[in-house]
């Protein structure tokens, strides 16, 4: 389906292969990073330097517990350790991780990629996040066209992230970062998942990317022979220290003059890894390389002339876009975010259209089983009960998926907010204001039916106090839901909800009588939105000087036939909606931005 692009954007793609990008290399000194632990302290790292250049692949290899993910994590700004990190290039030098971040992306082992969007479509948003307004439309296709091309990812950009091969998902998540025009790139096992077909084509597109200038460093944990040979530099990690950096060409001749002798038809990767291993004995001490050696590199000189790409790329981009790389507003990215959460919401027809259709149902057969209930005085007891369920079903049913929000979501969450593509403010905003309207639509599916069946007051006013209540009731257990989930993990986060939810109920004003209870007991009903809610519902049908209800003819006597009466034998008599109201608003906004810490804290972990 070519016929979506113009012909000379297709003849552009390809000098998309040489963006012209700043040259920037990572030197560190001693670093040393410690992990505490109950019987003292781990040394993970034990002092080792390096030296990163721009235009090269770099491969950090090493056996398991080596320290190679620990020193990739502490490059990235992940963790922090003890030593100099360094930064030189012709735009940007310094001392810290800090110095280069923005100019660097990180791609983590998981292809964090969300299956409902099509490759396209989860391009154009990060495009639209990482560009901003001032790059027209039509540039940002331009250049999604041509990093799609690069990638080799055109055959399936019109398919789900969740149909492709992990090749592509890996490829598609290099591209992604790709947009913003990285000068350095971490990989965490690139390669992992994939068969040799696929691991060769991501590593040869990582080195023609490298070749263009960026700087690109990745953990591997056990290349093939041909794999290995493509790696410009190798870091080679053993019990936290280096034993070897330097061309991967040279891994033979540096260990033969240690009297290691690779056998003839021996891949040297695993030969490497054997003796880093001590598979033939301890040479750890032996082959230490202690600060910034080059004896070992060998820098071949590219082919490509990177000074050609300048133009090559002002000529993909008009020249009114200058400015692209600046970050743009973050209320420009809220739209954005809000923009793919309702798009994501309408492709996932089981959290909006079936559960809105599921509370709708539900209603009805709740409104059937409470037929006239509200307009009968016999019922009056009855219908309080069917207040309190309709309280106890919006909970459970707003919670449980509340639980399950962010955990399924913390691994694009943590990639996109790491490579900078937004703030976790404007991501969290940006849920919060998509969140609140489906909940309103959800309490409206519910009450729509069950109101009228059940024969509530036919009064506008007390029909909208009603859904007040309860969207505040749908909008406090999520917001309890999304704490739990950010806390612990599903399983427990369900459980903890259950039971919360559980000791709330008890004390909720009708299955034990605010006037029958102890002091105790009472007390625990200030820290029970339920019974806030309980007390606001009951008020809006029964409350504000509502007339005596009919008691049937075909019944002897009626216990209750004053609303008021009602009240006051519950406990409920005092006019407290609006209260009742802004304690469930209080406990809406604590409960969101409690949720908001943990998940910022939960992220800072992971």
């Amino acid at each position: 389906m070519t016929e979506k692009w113009d012909i000379p954007l297709q003849k552009q793609a390809s000098c998309l292969q040489m963006r012209s990008v700043a040259s920037i290399d990572i030197e560190f000194e001693d670093l040393k990073y410690i992990v505490p632990q109950k019987n003292g302290s781990r040394s993970i790292l034990k002092g080792v330097s390096g030296c990163f250049k721009a235009g090269e692949i770099t491969a950090i290899m090493g056996p398991s517990g080596a320290g190679k993910s620990s020193l990739l994590n502490i490059l990235t700004g992940f963790r922090e350790a003890h030593g100099t990190i360094r930064c030189r290039g012709p735009s940007i030098n310094g001392i810290g991780v800090k110095k280069y971040v923005k100019h660097s992306c990180y791609i983590l082992q998981d292809n964090c990629l969300d299956p409902l969007f099509t490759v396209e479509e989860t391009m154009n948003f990060a495009a639209d996040l990482k560009l901003g307004p001032d790059m027209t439309r039509k540039s940002k296709d331009q250049l999604v066209y041509g990093i799609l091309q690069a990638m080799k990812l055109l055959p399936c950009r019109y398919t789900k992230c969740g149909m492709i091969s992990g090749g592509q998902q890996k490829r598609l998540c290099v591209a992604l970062e790709l947009i913003g025009n990285p000068s350095i790139m971490f990989l965490d096992e690139p390669t992992t998942g994939l068969d040799s077909s696929s691991s060769h084509q991501v590593i040869a597109l990582l080195k023609t990317l490298a070749q263009q200038g960026r700087n690109i460093v990745c953990t591997i944990h056990q290349p093939s022979a041909a794999l290995f040979e493509l790696f410009d530099f190798v870091y080679v990690a053993a019990e936290g220290r280096c034993i070897y950096q330097g061309s991967s060409r040279n891994v033979v001749s540096y260990l033969a003059s240690f009297g290691l002798s690779c056998p003839k038809y021996h891949n040297p990767a695993d030969y490497l890894l054997e003796v880093a291993n001590g598979d033939f004995g301890n040479f750890t001490n032996t082959l230490e390389m202690k600060g910034l050696v080059n004896t070992w590199r060998n820098i071949a000189k590219h082919e490509e002339d990177t000074e050609k790409s300048i133009s090559c790329i002002e000529s993909m981009i008009d020249s009114d876009n200058k400015n692209q790389q600046d970050s743009p507003s973050e209320f420009y990215k809220l739209w954005i975010l809000m923009k793919r959460s309702t798009r994501k919401m309408k492709r996932d027809w089981t959290i909006s259209t079936l559960k809105a259709f599921l509370h709708f149902c539900v209603g009805i057969v709740l409104g059937l089983t409470y037929l006239n209930a509200g307009n009968d005085a016999s019922k009056m007891v009855k219908n309080l009960g069917f207040l309190l369920i309709s309280i106890v079903y919006l909970c459970y049913t707003s919670l449980m998926p509340a639980v399950l929000k962010f955990p399924s979501e913390l691994s694009i969450l943590k990639r996109e907010r790491f490579n900078n593509w937004y703030n976790l403010k404007t991501y969290y905003t940006a849920f919060l204001l998509i969140d609140l309207p489906m909940q309103m639509i959800f309490t409206l599916s519910y009450i729509s039916g069950s109101y009228l069946l059940s024969a509530q007051p036919l009064d506008l006013c007390r029909f909208l106090m009603v859904v007040l209540v309860l969207f505040c009731v749908c909008v406090v257990a999520s917001s309890m839901g999304i704490f739990f989930g950010t806390v612990v993990n599903p399983i427990n986060g369900t459980f903890f909800g259950a039971i919360t939810l559980a000791l709330m109920l008890s004390v909720a004003g009708f299955l034990l009588l605010f006037s029958h209870m102890s002091k105790v007991m009472y007390c625990l009903t200030y820290i029970s939105y339920l019974s806030y809610a309980m007390d606001a519902l009951a008020q809006s049908i029964y409350g504000y000087d509502r007339l005596p209800v009919p008691c049937p003819e075909s019944e002897d006597f009626c216990l209750f036939v004053s609303p008021m009466d009602l009240l006051r034998e519950v406990g409920m008599e005092k006019p407290n909606f609006w209260n009742d109201i802004l304690f469930l608003g209080c406990n809406f906004i604590f409960l969101r931005l409690l949720a908001f810490c943990t998940l910022k804290r939960t992220l800072a972990k992971v």
